[in-house]
This record gives C-alpha cells, structure tokens and sequence, in this order.
C-alpha cells in the first residue's frame, strides 16, 4: 500500500481513472495492476487557487484493502446495567460501547427526547422562556445536536476517530464524513441520526429514561450505586431509584447542580480553565470573499475560518465557527443571556458567526477564590446574569465590532440572526475588563495579519459566549477512568472537564464504557 495525493480544482470531479493512473505511477506499475484505492482525506485548499487536495490509498494485486469493521451489538435485555446519566454524544458512545461488551446501558436524561425539545427550544427563541431542563444544552443528543454537527478534533490520542464516525454513518450520516477533513453533519439532520442511535440501544434491550433529573448519587457499603432521579414528566413530584454497581456520568458542560452535588459530598473536583468572550457575526459574503481571495463561486462551500493568537499572556481564539450559520440562545436557567452558534446541513443563511474567546484561568479570578472548586463557575454565571440585567430579556447587548474596539456607542446595529434580538450596549464595558481589553486588541490584529476584511463595522459582537467548556473537573485516575475517590464512578466527556466536542466526547464516553465493562 501505498499513499499518494492528488490536487483538483473545486467543482471538478475526481474521476476513478484519473486515481487509476497516477496509483499505477506511484507504485511503479501497469494500471492492470493496481488492485484499488481508498480515499482516505479530502481537504479545501484555498491558499491560491481553489483546490480539494484528495490523500489516496492505493494497492497493487495481492495487497489487501480492509475495510473498516464496527464491533457487533449483542442482546442486553437480562445483562447486568450500567447507569449512564447523560444522553449527550458521551452518554450515547457509552452506552452503544456497553452493548457491543454484553452489558446493558440504563440511560437517565433530564431533558426531553430530540424532537419534544425542539419545541422547548422553540419557546425559548421566540417567547424567552426557559426550561431549566430541555434546552439548547439539555436534552437528547446534547448541545452538539443543535449546534451544526462538527466532527473533526484535534486530538486523536483518545482513540480510534473512525469508531465514532462509522458508527454516525450506520445510523444515517453522509460517508463523506469518513473523508472531509472538517465534517459536519448539520442541525438538520442530527436529530434523526440520535433518534436512531435510541432506538437501536432500546431494541438491544437498553432503557432511556427522559425527564430523569439526577438529584442524588450514593455508594453503598456492598459497593452498588443507588441513584435517585426526579421524574420531571410526572404530573405529581415522583422521585424514582437506579441501582448498579458503574455509574458513567456524561452530564455535559452546563450541569451545574451535579459539580455542587459533589462539593456538597466533599466529593473531590478541581477549578479548571475555560474560555469566555463574545458571539462575532458578519455577513457570510464576506468571509467568502476574505477566505477565498475573491474568487468564490456559488457552487463552492460556505467559508469557515479559524485563528489562535496570543494577547498579554491570553490565548485568544476562534470557537465553534458555524459558516452559513444563526445564533441561537443556550441559557439553562431564568436571568440569564447565552449565545451560541449552529448551522444546517446546506449551510445557506446570509451569516457567518463564530464565538471568539479569551482564555480564563483560576488565578485570574482571586475574587472568587472563596468559592473553591467552583470559582469560575460562579464568575461564568455572573457574566451572564450582567448580560441580562442589561438588557431585561433574552436579548443580547450588541455592539459592532470597530465601535467595541475604539470604546465608543454604535450608532446603530446591522441585522442578525438572532432570534431574540440584540440590544445596542456598550458591551467593551459589560464584559469583564480582562476580556474586553484582550479583544480590543485581538480584532484589529486577526484583521490585519490573518484575515484582512473581518476587522470592520459590519461585524456585530453579541454577549455572551461563555458555554465553551467546562469551568470544573471532576478528577479520575487515568488508567481505570474511574474517579479519584470512587472506584465505579466514571466521570466522562466535556462535563468532566475531558472532552470539547462531538467526536472528543464520543471517544471519551466509549473509553469509559471500555473501562467499566472490564471492572465488572
């Protein structure tokens, strides 16, 4: 085997002969003798001209191409449970790794199954009310299901990529996801891949248990544990109990009330960096111009960008860029303004928005020190309960972007996607100083040296972008994943502070429900 690459314009088909010949000359061999090719990358290359740069496995006869193979899923209706708590891409891994290991995942979500949330999400958009347990965060599928799908990371020391996108395209994703170096699959079209993934853990004799809200985990003295959970769906308050001997914890970034469980248990957790700033919107024309040099074409792909710069000592980076893409709000309680980014599978509003973020460690904040572990967990709730002080509602204080920089008022703001609105408001002085300082100096900077044309007025920040990850970890021993104090007990994916994304936190929960199917 070998591998070879081969460049070409975008919109032109790569055709199986063209393959054929430039295999044969690599190999230094007869075209009839090249048994076949496995496309193994294909990436956008708009440097100078616009290419798809394809990376190709090529055979000559008797070499073998072997497919990739998913593990079988086994009957698990009378096997012993494992209580996963989370039906995010952590909890759902989890649990179809727990089948393919003969075990049987009990899954507790505290939202709503993927289509009931839609509604929940509707009313938050349009009305401003949030359930504090069926939003863009909580619920099936998690916060990546309404956020446009992206699967590529940046790490693949945490396992086998091609597990968790092979199993997405069993349940209904494109193959090219198998291919793209960024993929994605769209808000569109996620739902019915995790609908999916439900109903095969459910007919391999799985539970789900949706309106489940964890409110208590214990240990007891024979070494099971029992976990009490509040049937939000009931018409009367019911309390209902798990029992198991592993407990893989996949409650995503926003759970707030399992990292206070767990420091009112004297449970160990740690204070951990995470990364806060604004949402930046700009016309989608115009990234396509920057990102292209000009030469977009209808038929080309919505442009994404990306940068990473450092200002006095900060990372300062681009988040969750959606090309193509809306804003959408991601409270999870009453008095609070989030923002956050998805985009459906064509790509195809006007806008372009990206979080841009600064980096926040625990000793930034010595005025939360007194509350321990959960420090930036506190500074992240009072920067969003600023936000919605402002402006009294769901609406999020905007200002435009070479306003933001020189410190005064916009005189008035473009149009957004925002569903809720934005608000004019001196956001350089609502955010705190330490963020609006960096990126006061981050804009003109990516303007100038990485991507001339986004440092313009047309662009309009909106507060706040504060969901990026996790501001607590829950510590585990990095060989058994099982929690520093509690063999059993598995914390797992971005709400353990060990994931950031889809594909990160499918790897961890797969790596976690390995852990645990050893141990029983």
């Amino acid at each position: 085997m070998k591998e070879i690459e081969i460049a070409k314009p975008i919109g032109k088909e790569l055709a199986s002969e063209e393959i054929a010949a430039a295999a044969s000359k690599a190999l230094g061999c007869s075209p009839r003798d090249v048994s076949g090719f496995r496309i193994v990358r294909r990436s956008l290359d708009a440097r100078k001209d616009i290419l798809y740069r394809y990376r190709i496995e090529v055979y000559r006869k008797g070499e073998e191409c072997v497919e990739y193979r998913l593990d079988e899923y086994r009957d698990v209706s009378g096997a012993e449970p494992v209580i996963v708590i989370g039906a995010g891409p952590a909890g759902m891994f989890a649990a179809l790794k727990l089948l393919t290991r003969g075990l049987k995942p009990v899954i507790l979500e505290r939202g709503k199954d993927v289509h009931a949330r839609k509604y929940d999400m509707a009313a938050l958009s349009k009305e401003g009310n949030v359930n504090p347990d069926s939003n863009y965060c909580f619920g099936e599928g998690g916060a990546g299901t309404f956020s446009d799908g992206k699967l590529f990371t940046r790490s693949s020391k945490r396992g086998d990529i091609r597990e968790v996108l092979h199993q997405l395209v069993r349940f209904g994703a494109d193959p090219s996801i198998l291919t793209d170096a960024h993929p994605h699959i769209g808000s569109d079209r996620l739902p019915v891949i995790v609908e999916n993934i439900r109903k095969c853990i459910i007919e391999h004799g799985g539970e789900y248990h949706f309106g489940s809200r964890v409110t208590d985990i214990a240990k007891g003295g024979d070494g099971r544990f029992t976990v009490k959970v509040s049937e939000l769906d009931s018409p009367v308050l019911k309390e209902s109990v798990y029992t198991a001997s592993n407990v893989i914890l996949a409650t995503g970034h926003s759970a707030r009330d399992i990292y206070e469980m767990f420091q009112a248990k004297g449970w160990e957790i740690q204070a951990k960096g995470f990364a806060l700033g604004v949402r930046v919107e700009h016309p989608q024309s115009l990234i396509n111009r920057i990102q292209y040099h000009g030469k977009y074409q209808p038929f080309m792909p919505a442009a994404e960008y990306s940068f990473v710069t450092q200002v006095e000592g900060r990372g300062v980076f681009s988040f969750c860029m959606c090309p193509g893409g809306i804003l959408v709000p991601s409270a999870t309680g009453e008095g609070e303004v989030v923002l956050n980014g998805m985009s459906n599978s064509a790509r195809n509003s006007k806008w372009a928005n990206a979080g841009v973020v600064v980096s926040i460690e625990p000793e930034d904040m010595p005025e939360y020190a007194r509350y321990g572990a959960l420090a930036l967990m506190h500074f992240q709730k009072d920067v969003e309960h600023a936000m919605f002080e402002y402006t009294g509602s769901l609406k999020a204080p905007a200002q435009r972007m070479m306003d933001f920089c020189r410190r005064v008022p916009s005189a008035g703001l473009p149009s957004t996607s925002y569903h809720p609105g934005a608000m004019n408001a001196p956001l350089h002085e609502l955010l705190p100083e330490h963020v609006s300082w960096r990126l006061k100096l981050a804009f003109p900077q990516i303007g100038n040296k990485m991507m001339h044309g986004y440092y313009t007025n047309e662009a309009l920040l909106l507060g706040v972008e504060s969901r990026t990850s996790s501001p607590v970890r829950i510590p585990r021993n990095p060989e058994t994943f099982e929690h520093v104090q509690i063999s059993g007990l598995y914390p797992c994916g971005e709400g353990a502070g060990y994931a950031g994304g889809i594909v990160s936190s499918a790897l961890d929960g797969i790596n976690c429900a390995a852990a645990a199917s050893v141990r029983i």
